[in-house]
């Protein structure tokens, strides 16, 4: 007898119906919904081809809410977390870097800028 463990076991899914969990079935029949409004919508309008396919792109959204995974997140937490760092708390993050060293010797750096000036100004002065 053999009985599968996920390594993970973050990673389980019950199995409700056709081996689907209950997420991937409600948005599945979701999506078959969706695509028999189409077709009962639009039959008379277009051809069969452009219909069929204007079915499988109106379904497929739907269909991928129910398998689509992102770093561990759903679609709909992914579409929050996405809105939440993009819209409503947008930030600029500025990088300023301090210089420890220059801090720490910034007075002696001051004091031998102003002896230079000083010994620059002298010498001006004498050669004029």
């Amino acid at each position: 007898m053999e009985i599968k463990i996920n390594k993970e076991i973050r990673n389980y899914t019950e199995s409700i119906f056709f081996g689907l969990s209950l997420r991937q079935f409600i948005f599945s029949a979701l999506a078959c919904i969706v695509a028999i409004g189409l077709y009962f919508l639009l039959r008379n309008d277009l051809g069969t081809e452009t219909l069929s396919w204007i079915c499988v792109l109106g379904a497929a959204p739907f269909a991928a809410l129910g398998f689509i995974r992102y770093n561990g997140m759903n679609a709909e937490q992914f579409a929050y977390a996405w809105i939440k760092s993009e819209i409503l708390i947008p930030k600029k993050l500025m990088f300023t870097p301090k210089n420890i060293y220059y801090e720490v010797l910034k007075s002696l750096i001051e004091k031998s800028e102003r002896e230079v000036l000083q010994d620059y100004d002298e010498n001006t002065k004498n050669t004029i």
